[in-house]
């Protein structure tokens, strides 16, 4: 937490109180409301109600849950970014192409966001919408992003995320995560199978803006069955090239 005196904690709180509601915690009540956002009770039930009446947040009975309204939040962010607009019609050709989910996500601090999204068909246990996170380290298109930071850069922020084990193949060791990013950054692609879901497999590569920085991911998901290098050599260059529209769009910018 900043100790400038221009750190306004009050909204900090109220914000966490935001993030205490995630997919799999829809639906809250007070106290674990107050729990998920290390708050009091009585602070957790001010912040709560101020978000009521703001309409960000609506009570039935003793349970409280976000309303539509917080979408307003991120809308203005995701308005003035152009890339999820650029690159939708090229991720709906791309999935018509390979038949599969296509999607893409920036990199916020450890975690990946989506940003961009085209569905064929449910895929993950938990949905995925526009917004959602996962960790970074655990994904295809994380580890796309992690790759183009400096190898002590993303050693950091893999480190600082702690590396859990969310399937039994995970990768949770900070060097052999970085000994993969390095492969990665060689190949210009991630592969990621059984990692962050059993049964999900994900392919991913980098986007880059006008002035060849990486600023986004794109990723093809499907159930993982047959050959994983046999999906990868027959998906990699439909999404490469779909990658490279995205980045001659960009240009443009």
């Amino acid at each position: 937490m900043s100790d400038s005196g221009e750190f306004v904690q009050s909204l900090a709180r109220g914000l966490e109180v935001i993030r205490a509601f995630d997919a799999e915690n829809p639906a809250l009540t007070l106290s674990d409301v107050a729990r998920r956002a290390d708050l009091t009770r009585a602070a957790a039930r001010r912040f709560l109600q101020t978000l009521e009446t703001l309409g960000y947040v609506r009570a039935d009975g003793r349970v409280f849950s976000l309303t539509p309204r917080v979408l307003e939040l991120g809308f203005s962010y995701l308005s003035a970014l152009s890339l999820p607009a650029l690159a939708q019609p090229h991720l709906e050709r791309l999935s018509r192409e390979v038949g599969e989910s296509v999607s893409s996500a920036v990199l916020d601090g450890a975690d990946i966001v989506y940003v961009a999204r085209v569905p064929t068909r449910r895929i993950m246990s938990v949905g995925i919408t526009i917004g959602t996170r996962f960790p970074a380290y655990a994904t295809s298109m994380g580890r796309v992003l992690l790759a183009a930071l400096p190898d002590a850069d993303a050693r950091e922020i893999v480190a600082a995320s702690h590396p859990a084990s969310l399937t039994p193949r995970t990768r949770t060791d900070v060097d052999a995560i970085a000994v993969e990013l390095e492969a990665v950054r060689a190949q210009g692609w991630a592969l990621v199978d059984g990692e962050l879901e059993e049964g999900l497999r994900s392919l991913a590569a980098p986007v880059h803006d006008r002035s060849g920085a990486v600023v986004a991911a794109v990723n093809i998901s499907a159930s993982s069955r047959g050959d994983a290098d046999e999906w990868r050599e027959r998906c990699l260059p439909a999404l490469r090239a779909a990658a490279g529209e995205i980045d001659a769009d960009l240009r443009l910018v």
